[in-house]
């Protein structure tokens, strides 16, 4: 009997969501850095094998929205409590678990199985850990806790073994040699933009949307034309640097990622505009591809 099911990892941001999804699929389908607000839409990751298929769906962080793209990326994080076969709530030590209390009163309702992942367990105590363990059984009486490190692939496997005893019995969703519902251009929008977010500070990364206007593929190399868009002028200035030094440095290294994601030479220009105010316009929103249902 084949077995194949939707797994929707959820939690608030920088807890190690999009860490975790890379371990389980064995590819980096998302982005991941020390910023917050990293993922912007839900990234499906597939795993296949003969008997079963997994479809993990990776969500931005539950946050209280300050303009309309956080309420789109809410609305992500919302939609993944609907779908699932099986949840995983991931959170970490450091975190108070009554954050986002609605979000997660929401979860605790769940008629679906949900894992608590307690993330970054490298970075506390056994005593503190087994209070955290203790505490979660109080608030998710219902679900089982297993304690993590994404980062170090510890107890991953056992995360993965459970995920597969609970998902049902059901035909492949996918084509068994799929790994992401995401195409192409998605993956170089997100590697440019974590770029971004690694290189520049403040609120420029989070003012920052790229867009991929070419893509074209032959047999040995792939050439691409990406616009990154900001809100302001002054975001403009900074983003291309001093004789375009900034933006060179991170097209060098988008490039040099993506020439390892594909397997391919990249040719890339990177071209710089400002659309005012996209993050709070719903027709600027629908155009880059976020739901604001």
């Amino acid at each position: 009997m084949h077995k194949a099911g939707f797994v929707n990892i959820v939690g608030n941001p920088n807890v190690g969501k999009s860490t975790l999804m890379n371990i389980l699929v064995g590819e980096k389908i998302s982005i991941a850095t020390f910023k917050a607000q990293t993922t912007r839409h839900r990234i499906m990751g597939i795993v296949n094998t003969d008997q079963m298929q997994i479809v993990f769906s990776d969500t931005p962080g539950v946050l209280k929205p300050n303009y309309k793209l956080q309420e789109s990326m809410l609305a992500f994080s919302q939609e993944a409590l609907t779908d699932a076969d099986v949840l995983l709530y991931v959170t970490d030590v450091v975190e108070k678990f009554d954050k986002n209390q609605d979000f997660l009163e929401k979860v605790s309702k769940l008629s679906v199985p949900v894992l608590v992942l307690i993330n970054k367990i490298d970075l506390t105590t056994q005593e503190k850990l087994a209070d955290l363990v203790d505490m979660w059984h109080g608030v998710m009486p219902n679900s089982e806790i297993i304690p993590i490190s994404a980062q170090e692939k510890f107890n991953t496997d056992i995360v993965l073994k459970k995920i597969s005893e609970l998902i049902p019995d059901s035909p492949p969703y996918f084509d068994k040699d799929q790994f992401t519902d995401k195409p192409a251009r998605f993956f170089v929008s997100e590697i440019l933009r974590e770029k971004i977010l690694l290189n520049y500070s403040k609120e420029i990364p989070y003012s920052v949307e790229v867009v991929v206007e070419q893509f074209k593929e032959s047999a040995d190399k792939i050439v691409i034309n990406c616009v990154a868009y900001v809100e302001r002028d002054s975001q403009k200035g900074i983003l291309i640097g001093q004789g375009g030094s900034a933006i060179k440095r991170t097209a060098m290294q988008a490039r040099m990622d993506l020439e390892k994601f594909f397997g391919k030479k990249i040719y890339m220009e990177i071209f710089v505009k400002v659309d005012k105010d996209w993050r709070n316009s719903d027709k600027e929103l629908r155009n880059f591809g976020y739901n604001l249902e």
